[in-house]
């Protein structure tokens, strides 16, 4: 795991200033921020010790390992989305449905997607009132319960309804889990740790693909039937074990629980121990938590009308929206829910190799995108937004005419064939390194912990809604227009190169507080304003990695 020290505090204000102006502050605010203003002339760098390799630190192997129990939520829409794949190469699952297509198979594959709609109203309300770890605990239990109502299903109706559960744990859970991974990460790790949350959804997508590969064979429902309930094993391996994961110690310390935060601070980031300069380290951690949460305090209760009405939010509000479309709407909706259309347009029919060449690509696809996730901190967020966005619009253009031509040669020659696979793999790889882990590393970074998980709620809201569009339209499309289709994902492509070019900001190298500045906040004039009775509190949101 690679490492990246924070930045510091940067303050204008001259001591004397700060020191007249604490009186006010305290008065107009009833909170203490005395004790907090010693943390101005540090950086967090100072205070972390230890230069192991994580591996070799036992606390942090075991706070990693934590972290990779959370990611495990991202599996869920991974193992769906190539369970759903498989299934449609088998013909038991399609005699059970009623041979679904068009818009009866797009309502199958957003089954899941109507299910993540319907709690996104109370999925940050559970994070922000019970904490992270209980909307993970709840979301994981109805995640199961909609596995095995949907291994048993009996008709179309039947399957369907499961899936509405499956999408709601799904996203009950999803909420809360990269903003734990934030919260409660290491700080040399955290950018890492958040980049790998999404990586884990091609874990659940390679279980997914060999499972309904080692199906195929067996005769009757079963065929389906045990995928379906082996959807339920991945969430229930992360229910056995959350006992392992602490609260997030942001949580704890909103929720006054200082004490507790503390001894979760201390035992997961210095290993109990009592060394004076890893004790600073969990005091400065707290003291930033605090005084950030206690800014936080003097602003009106957090509304998502926060993100129309003040304007720097509303920058955030655009990315929170934009960087899902491109999550969902760059074509991989075509792979990810029908790759057995799109081999088909290339002449590929056999139900086996349908299902090697999905197993593989799932394959392909995890360890590229744990590969980025590693050595994510060494690139800029933007170069890789952009070298994303531009590099999957050029494999798109390819894929087009190489399908297109394949069809007009009557899908004789298999070189157009394999050259179509070889585009879609390529593809994948220019997903993966700036679309696949890298938002939720970038959408955490924008938002300050008052609006995190409102964001959050934002984001997901959007990209449930682009899924909607993938599932219905996509069938309905492949079998309209074929290969034709494709031709909209390229231009949809080029544009989204265009929109992160001149609307995406960098926040590389800035601490999550810092990035403020690069919204056209200012966190440095905060005590300044805390110390000025007249005006109207308004205040941004500090916080440090």
């Amino acid at each position: 795991m690679v490492f990246e020290p924070s930045s510091s505090w940067n303050m204008t204000d001259s001591n004397s200033s700060i020191n007249k102006q604490q009186d006010i502050a305290t008065q107009e605010s009833g909170l203490d921020v005395t004790n907090h203003l010693e943390i101005d002339d540090h950086s967090i760098s100072e205070f972390i010790r230890e230069t192991r390799p994580w591996y070799r630190v036992s606390h942090l192997v075991y706070l990693n390992i934590c972290v990779f129990l959370i990611t495990l939520t991202s599996t869920n829409n991974g193992y769906d989305g190539s369970m759903l794949n498989g299934l449609q190469s088998l013909e038991s699952w399609h005699t059970k449905m009623g041979n679904p297509t068009g818009q009866t198979l797009g309502a199958l594959s957003n089954g899941t997607i109507f299910g993540g709609i319907l709690a996104l109203p109370i999925a940050p309300y559970i994070s922000d009132r019970y904490g992270r770890w209980w909307a993970i605990v709840v979301g994981e239990i109805i995640t199961v319960i909609g596995a095995v109502l949907q291994g048993a299903s009996t008709d179309y109706a039947f399957f369907l309804v499961a899936r509405l559960f499956l999408g709601f744990g799904s996203m009950v859970a999803v909420v809360g889990s990269p903003t734990l991974i934030s919260e409660l990460a290491y700080p040399t790790h955290r950018m890492v740790a958040t980049t790998f949350y999404n990586t884990c959804w091609y874990l659940g997508a390679v279980i997914a693909a060999w499972v309904t590969y080692g199906t195929q064979d067996v005769h009757g429902d079963y065929a389906w039937r045990i995928p379906s309930y082996m959807q339920a094993a991945l969430p229930a391996i992360q229910l056995a074990f959350m006992w392992l994961v602490p609260e997030s110690p942001r949580y704890l310390i909103n929720r006054g629980k200082i004490d507790q935060a503390e001894k979760i601070l201390t035992k997961f980031h210095i290993g109990n121990s009592t060394h004076p300069e890893d004790v600073a380290l969990v005091k400065f951690e707290m003291r930033e938590i605090e005084r950030a949460i206690e800014v936080e305090k003097l602003q009106n209760k957090t509304k998502y009308s926060d993100f129309i009405k003040r304007k720097t939010y509303r920058k955030r509000l655009f990315i929170c929206m934009f960087v899902p479309t491109i999550m969902q709407l760059s074509g991989n909706g075509l792979v990810s829910y029908y790759l057995s259309k799109v081999l088909i347009t290339i002449g590929i029919t056999k139900t086996k190799k349908q299902l090697e060449i999905n197993g593989c690509l799932m394959i392909y696809n995890m360890v590229t995108s744990m590969t980025v996730a590693a050595v994510v901190n060494r690139f800029r967020r933007r170069t890789l937004f952009l070298f994303s966005t531009g590099a999957m619009c050029a494999t798109y253009i390819v894929w087009t005419a190489l399908s297109a031509v394949n069809e007009q040669r009557d899908f004789k020659d298999h070189s157009y064939a394999n050259g179509v696979l070889a585009m879609i793999f390529l593809y994948y790889c220019a997903y993966n390194i700036g679309v696949n882990g890298l938002p939720y590393l970038y959408i955490t970074e924008i938002l300050p912990y008052s609006h995190r998980a409102k964001g959050i709620n934002i984001m997901q809201l959007v990209n449930q809604v682009v899924l909607v569009y993938n599932g219905f339209v996509n069938p309905i499309a492949m079998d309209a227009i074929s290969w034709k289709y494709y031709i909209v994902y390229c231009c949809v492509n080029f544009c989204e190169c265009i929109i992160v070019y001149f609307f995406f900001p960098e926040t590389s190298g800035y601490t999550l507080e810092e990035v403020a500045k690069v919204f056209g906040d200012d966190p440095d004039t905060t005590i300044h304003i805390l110390a000025t009775p007249k005006e109207k509190l308004s205040l941004e949101h500090a916080e440090r990695v």
